[in-house]
C-alpha cells in the first residue's frame, strides 16, 4: 500500500474515531461541580467511559502511523520536535484514560472527596496537554512559513491559529470553573476543535509529499 494511501487512511481513521469518543462520552462533569455529582456521574455513565475509552485505545495505532509518516515527511530537526510531541500526547492520553476506565469501574469502592480528588487529576490531561499540541505544529509553522521547504503556507497559516489558541490555553491551569477550568470547555471544545483542524490539514498535506526512502 502506498505511504500516502496509509497515510490519509491514518488521519481520517483517527479523526473519526475522536469524534465517535467524544459522542459517546457525552458531557462529563464540570471541574467546578461538587463531590456527589461527580461520583453520581461516574456511577451512572460508566457503560459511556468503557466505550470512550475502548475507541480511544483502538485509536492508538493510527494515531502512531499518522505521526510516523508525518515525521517521515518533515525535515530536520523539525520533523524530531513533532515527534516527540506525538509520543507524549499518546502517553499523557493513555494515563487519562486509565484514571476515569477506574473511576467508572469502580465509583462507590472510595469516598466521594476521593472521587473528586482523582477526576480532578484527570483533568488537568487538558492544560498540560496543551505542550504536546504545541511542540507538534508549532514545527508545523516555521516549516510551512519559512518557504524553502515547499511547504504550502496556508499549512501554516492553520497551524499558527493553533499553536497560538493553545499557548492562550494554558491559562486553564490557573482556572477552578466555567470556561477556563481545567477539562473545560476550552480545553475540549474550542481547543479540541481548533487542534483537530489543524493536524487533520496536517496529515492530508504530508500524504502528497514526496519522501525519499532515506530520509523516512
Amino acid at each position: 500500500m502506498r505511504r500516502s494511501t496509509i497515510l490519509i487512511s491514518a488521519t481520517i481513521g483517527f479523526a473519526a474515531i475522536y469524534v465517535a469518543a467524544t459522542a459517546a462520552l457525552g458531557s462529563p462533569p464540570d471541574a467546578g461541580d461538587s463531590a456527589a455529582t461527580v461520583t453520581a456521574w461516574f456511577r451512572d455513565h460508566d457503560s459511556n467511559v468503557r466505550t470512550w475509552m475502548w475507541l480511544l485505545t483502538v485509536s492508538g495505532p493510527l494515531f502512531a502511523a499518522y505521526a510516523a509518516l508525518v515525521r517521515a515527511a518533515l525535515p530536520a530537526p523539525y520533523r524530531d520536535v513533532f515527534f516527540v510531541g506525538a509520543v507524549a500526547f499518546l502517553a499523557e492520553t493513555a494515563v487519562q484514560t486509565w484514571i476515569w476506565g477506574a473511576l467508572a469501574l469502580h465509583p462507590g469502592a472510595v469516598s466521594e472527596g476521593t472521587t473528586q480528588l482523582t477526576f480532578d487529576i484527570a483533568s488537568y490531561w487538558g492544560p498540560v496537554l496543551t505542550s504536546t499540541t504545541v511542540m507538534m505544529l508549532a514545527p508545523v509553522v516555521l516549516v510551512a512559513l519559512d518557504g524553502q521547504f515547499g511547504w504550502p503556507k496556508w499549512l501554516g497559516a492553520v497551524a499558527a491559529v493553533a499553536v497560538a489558541e493553545q499557548l492562550a490555553e494554558t491559562v486553564t491551569i490557573f482556572g477552578k470553573h466555567g470556561f477556563i477550568a481545567p477539562g473545560g470547555p476550552m480545553n475540549v471544545d474550542v481547543g479540541a476543535a481548533v487542534t483537530a483542524v489543524a493536524l487533520i490539514a496536517l496529515g492530508l498535506v504530508a500524504a502528497r509529499r514526496h519522501v525519499p526512502v532515506s530520509q523516512a
